[in-house]
């Protein structure tokens, strides 16, 4: 059984670690169509032509939701969410371990079950199927020249189900600590504390 979640362990943090990379190289295209989108803008009004679209609007903001989307897990696997934890931080390895447990236990996977759930015909209803279980055509921006709405309400789906996947490898690592299973605890220095670290 060890030897199970040991491999279900390192194969999600390759998954979140392979999302992380893509959520940190999405950036530079984000920040690159927005800048060229408003230059276009202004240059159009210059010359009095439109040079842009609102298809170049909504893949910003696509890309700028993509790099949160695919971010969640990583947040998590590296301890890089905003926490107030001024009493967190006096306490023991051990005792950590307990409050994040409990905390990942009774908050955060209950919280991803909930927003997939609450997610899921939304999504569905976007790729055009209806409660009775037919098909229409899929949602579209309302924007002229828009994009479908499909694909990326999708991807909040894939968030919070990559997130509830990283939880439970969080779980698995914490109980590693608790019960001293060098087998479910970070393989190096600085991955073994990223669960307790302060930051």
């Amino acid at each position: 059984m060890i030897r199970i979640l040991h491999l279900y362990a390192n194969a999600i943090d390759k998954l979140t670690e392979g999302l992380g990379a893509i959520s940190m190289y999405l950036v530079l295209p984000t920040v690159f169509i927005g800048f060229a989108n408003v230059v276009l803008r202004y240059a159009g009004r210059f010359v009095g032509v439109r040079l842009t679209s609102n298809a170049i609007i909504e893949i910003q903001w696509y890309l700028y939701s993509l790099i949160f989307f695919f971010g969640f897990a990583y947040i998590l696997k590296h301890n890089i969410n905003v926490r107030v934890d001024f009493w967190y931080g006096q306490q023991s390895l051990k005792r950590k371990a307990i409050i994040d447990f409990v905390g990942h236990l009774i908050a955060l996977v209950p919280f991803c079950l909930l927003g997939l759930y609450v997610t899921y015909n939304p999504v569905m209803l976007s790729w055009g199927r209806r409660f009775d279980g037919t098909w229409g055509t899929w949602e579209m921006s309302p924007d002229p020249s828009g994009l479908p709405r499909a694909p990326i309400k999708t991807m909040i789906l894939v968030g919070f189900f990559t997130l509830l996947l990283q939880a439970i490898v969080e779980l698995i690592r914490l109980y590693g600590t608790l019960r001293d299973i060098d087998e479910l605890q970070r393989t190096s220095p600085e991955d073994k504390e990223a669960p307790l670290r302060i930051e």
